[in-house]
């Protein structure tokens, strides 16, 4: 506590990093007496932002640049607080704002890169949209070849098929505003007019009316003309799929799922997803860890470690072909 009539206490970015939160509290006690300090508006955004309140740290850090328009710092914490609240537009803005103002730390060109190759992965994949990964299998009775589309929630009037001798043409509308087209040549006929289609919660259902009670080896053909057979129902034709090999209806939806959770990713995809994961299952100590050792090293130093990195600055460790200056 200061004395009565003493200069208003100071904060280093150590005393911050020792306890963010006892930090933060005195702060706000500090700028309670005195409202126009930016170095405490600025002070109080680091704290913010090691105790993961983005937001917040964005409020101060405008604060203090309202008070001192030409503190590179606060405008670095402005940066940083509107990137984790992925505002990468305006936190793009900042760092080059900051930049200009202190063009020798190498900090706002670390962050600067990393805004620009997030906005340039985000404008790719809007412009080039992955089509959706719809499923759909077949199994037959003695009357009748039944699709099932793998398609939830879809809405009657979003969904069209058209039928004809030895065609099947179902078009759906998804809710992403996509198209999903399906078009099957047949290896059989159908009748066309006692053909029909069925909408569901979980799937969209084609029934095809067999002419004949015979047996189809498979659902489509290349034009080929294969001498049909007497239906018999055994289990070994009855569910084949579009893949042409034989598979469990059952389990479709299970394998649906298992192949989304299995999905493999790789390079800085597979990077960023293992930090989520430690970052996600990691006690507070973890996450206090990676926050201040990320901050501190401008993005070049990751650690889970707090009872190491907790007692130290952490030290910044740039690429090879860049020079740290502290500014």
């Amino acid at each position: 506590m200061a004395a009565a009539g003493a200069a208003p206490p100071r904060f280093s970015d150590a005393d911050i990093d020792r306890d963010p939160g006892a930090a933060a509290q005195e702060l706000t006690t500090a700028l309670e007496k005195n409202p126009d300090d930016a170095e405490y508006y600025c002070q109080r955004a680091y704290a913010h932002i090691l105790l993961q309140k983005y937001a917040d740290a964005v409020a101060d850090a405008k604060k203090s640049l309202e008070l001192n328009p030409s503190n590179a710092v606060a405008l670095l914490r402005k940066g940083l607080g509107e990137y984790h609240i992925k505002n990468y537009a305006s936190a793009l803005e900042s760092f080059r704002e900051g930049q200009r103002l202190d063009n020798v730390d190498d900090t706002f060109t670390i962050w600067i890169k990393r805004c620009e190759e997030t906005l340039n992965a985000s404008q790719t994949e809007m412009q080039q949209p992955l089509p959706p990964k719809i499923k759909y299998d077949w199994y037959q009775t003695d009357s009748q070849v039944i699709v099932t589309i793998m398609i939830k929630n879809a809405q009657k009037d979003d969904v069209s098929v058209q039928f004809s001798e030895k065609e099947m043409n179902a078009s759906v509308r998804l809710a992403s505003g996509e198209d999903y087209n399906l078009k099957l040549v047949l290896l059989h006929s159908i009748v066309p007019e006692q053909s029909t289609f069925k909408v569901l919660s979980t799937k969209v259902e084609i029934k095809m009316k067999k002419p004949e009670a015979v047996r189809w080896e498979k659902l489509e053909g290349q034009g080929d003309s294969p001498k049909l057979k007497q239906f018999t129902p055994d289990t070994q034709h009855l569910y084949p799929s579009s893949s042409h090999y034989t598979r469990n209806w059952d389990k479709l939806v299970v394998e649906i799922k298992e192949e989304e959770k299995n999905e493999k990713l790789e390079g800085d995809a597979a990077l960023n997803k293992l930090f989520q994961q430690i970052y996600s299952d990691g006690t507070d100590e973890v996450k206090r860890a990676m926050n201040k050792s990320f901050m501190e090293s401008g993005g070049t130093v990751l650690s889970t470690n707090w009872s190491d990195v907790g007692k130290r600055k952490v030290e910044v460790n740039p690429p090879d072909d860049m020079e740290w200056k502290k500014f």
